[in-house]
C-alpha cells in the first residue's frame, strides 16, 4: 500500500478545498496512507511565526493569528513523519550530490524514501531530481 506524503504547498491547496487535491486525498481508500513530514510542519508554523513578528497593525495581527491556527488545524490528525538520524544521513548524501535543490526539499526528501512514501508536490521540477524518490502532482 502506497504512503503519500504532501508537502507543503499541496496541504494549502487541500486546506483551501483545491476541488482535484480533495479528490485525490479522498480517493485514497486508507487515510493513515496519507502524511506529511516534520519538516513541512516547522516550515508552516515558522511562516505565520515571521509573519506575526513583522505584523504592524492589529488587522496584520488577527489575520496572522487566524492563519496561524488554520495551519496548525490543518495538520491535526495528519501522520508527521520524523527526521530522524537516518533521514539526516540520507539528506547528507544527497546534499553531496549538488542537486541545486533547497535543504528543506532535501530534508523532505530523505524523510520519504526513508518512509517509502511518495512527495505530493507542485514542485516536481526540484523533487524528481532527487535520485530514487516518487513524486506526484495532485493539483492537474
Amino acid at each position: 500500500m502506497k504512503l503519500y506524503v504532501l508537502d507543503s504547498d499541496t496541504i494549502r491547496l487541500l486546506r483551501d478545498r483545491h476541488p482535484i487535491v480533495e479528490s485525490r486525498v479522498l480517493a485514497v481508500s486508507n487515510p493513515d496512507r496519507i502524511a506529511t513530514t516534520v519538516i513541512n510542519v516547522h516550515e508552516a508554523i515558522m511562516g505565520w511565526h515571521t509573519y506575526l513578528i513583522k505584523a504592524k497593525t492589529p488587522k496584520e495581527v488577527e489575520h496572522g493569528y487566524q492563519e496561524f491556527a488554520r495551519t496548525v488545524a490543518g495538520f491535526a490528525g495528519l501522520p508527521i513523519l520524523p527526521y530522524s538520524q537516518i533521514a539526516i544521513a540520507r539528506c547528507e548524501t544527497l546534499v553531496k550530490l549538488k542537486l541545486s535543490v533547497r535543504k528543506n526539499d532535501l530534508r523532505i526528501a530523505a524523510s520519504t524514501l526513508e518512509a517509502g512514501g511518495i512527495v505530493v508536490t507542485r514542485n516536481l521540477r526540484d523533487f524528481q531530481r532527487v535520485p530514487g524518490l516518487t513524486c506526484e502532482d495532485w493539483s492537474i
